[in-house]
């Protein structure tokens, strides 16, 4: 091949990585592919009137998190730290002097900001399930701007920018997303679905998923997308990519396990809801901790988010808020398990240094992470709650009532998932089905998401 067919690869230094640079680009697309699978995931457990608005949801933040990320996001997120390592400057706003040979590490710097952009796409799109069934999609539209603008980017630098304070100054891990996607996604989910309050017939109306054959669809391609999410965050085709992949396979196996038997011992039943739910809560958990813990400590970490996130689901009954699906009781519960367990876990042989309790770290590296997920979630909560707030008293956030009994697919798209002829038709079809559920009422505390 002619030099002139390889411009890049001869202008670029020599610390380029083909291999690197092959693989974080192979992971950034199954990051990426991750966000249809969670609108697949979502979109199969809410009801079928408001299954189309739902899987929008995840879309339209695909394309806000994007230009957002492109303008300013990337440049104050992991530009150079503006002081006290809290934020990043501008200097790179609009990806200003990022070169197709400039590097990060052994790969084009490009290819890690496209990586981390789908990283604070995910995190924006999960908050969408606390609040499913009832939101506005313009008021949506303006929280994923300002959301991942307010909240997302600052604990992003926190943990993983330049002189990040977490990472620098308190010196607790994060290798891949419980702090930064899991904790402040599960946080800010709790608070706006405080501020839009519960859906019409919370607590009393059966709330099925619509399509559990979707829901498994959504929840392989999640799983499938996790192996970039987290072998990806190696930066590198190397040994800490491949025990990360082996770490979250092992972590999502023993946590769909712990949930199939809580079920099982709790309700008589082991279903298919109960699989999708445990594989993703330890896929959660293991997010920070697969760069960092060898395989028994993987196989605890998902064991035991399996089994509480599986009891966690069950808290939205029990106190009263409505997270539609979720968001809470596992994203939350699993990232908070999946962190402070690095506390417990960490082995020098993937973290170089820290070790946690079982290797006979003591306790330094455990109060590490307990602050970090006490900070994390303290200000997404409170910082989300203003945000949601906001919205909701100028342009609103919460749907009408009449669009939330029609449903927003056709309130709000003029559109119907299951179409079979016409509007009409659909409309006509759904009405029976909505018979029938409530015919079933009286089993709702039994089929109920297993709460």
């Amino acid at each position: 091949m002619s030099a002139a067919a390889l411009p890049l690869q001869l202008a670029a230094p020599a610390e380029l990585s083909a291999g690197d640079t092959a693989w974080l680009l192979v992971a950034t697309a199954l990051v990426l592919l991750m966000t249809p699978g969670l609108a697949l995931f979502y979109g199969g457990m809410v009801r079928a009137k408001s299954v189309l608005n739902m899987i929008m949801m995840s879309f339209a933040a695909i394309a806000v998190v994007s230009v957002v990320w492109f303008a300013y996001g990337w440049s104050l997120a992991f530009g150079d730290d503006a002081g006290g390592g809290l934020i990043g400057d501008l200097g790179q706003v609009f990806l200003h002097g990022m070169k197709p040979d400039s590097l990060t590490g052994t790969v084009p710097s490009l290819v890690f900001m496209a990586f981390q952009l789908t990283f604070a796409i995910i995190t924006v799109a999960l908050i969408s399930g606390a609040i499913a069934d009832r939101a506005k999609f313009r008021g949506w539209l303006v929280f994923c701007a300002a959301w991942v603008t307010l909240v997302y980017i600052p604990v992003a630098h926190w943990v993983w920018g330049p002189d990040g304070w977490i990472k620098e100054q308190l010196g607790a891990l994060d290798f891949a997303g419980g702090l930064v996607v899991e904790i402040n996604s599960g946080a800010a989910g709790l608070a706006v679905a405080l501020v839009l309050g519960p859906r019409l017939g919370f607590k009393r109306d059966p709330m099925r998923p619509h399509n559990l054959p979707l829901v498994m669809l959504g929840a392989g391609l999640l799983w499938f997308g996790w192996f970039g999410f987290n072998a990806g965050s190696a930066l590198g085709a190397n040994g800490v990519a491949a025990q990360s992949l082996v770490n979250t396979q092992a972590a999502a196996s023993t946590a769909l396990l712990g949930w199939l038997l809580v079920e099982k011992r709790r309700d008589g039943h082991a279903t298919t809801l109960g699989a999708a739910s445990g594989a993703v809560a330890g896929l959660v958990a293991i997010t920070p901790s697969c760069g960092v813990v060898d395989l028994p400590g993987a196989l605890a970490i998902g064991l035991c988010a399996g089994v509480l996130c599986s009891y966690a689901v069950g808290w939205k009954h029990k106190f009263g808020y409505d997270d539609s699906l979720d968001v809470v009781g596992v994203h939350f519960v699993g990232g908070v398990v999946g962190t402070v367990l690095i506390g417990i876990f960490a082995w020098d042989g993937m973290t170089g240094g820290p070790r946690g309790l079982v290797h006979g770290g003591g306790l330094d590296l455990l109060g590490k992470q307990v602050a970090a997920v006490v900070v994390c979630a303290v200000f997404s909560f409170v910082a989300t709650y203003a945000i949601a707030k906001v919205i909701d008293r100028t342009i609103g956030f919460r749907a009408t009532e009449d669009d939330e009994r029609a449903g927003l697919d056709l309130a709000v798209h003029a559109e119907t998932a299951y179409d079979l002829g016409s509007v009409g038709a659909a409309a006509h079809v759904g009405g029976q089905v909505r018979q029938q559920v409530r015919a079933e009422a009286s089993d709702e505390d039994r089929q109920s998401r297993k709460g």
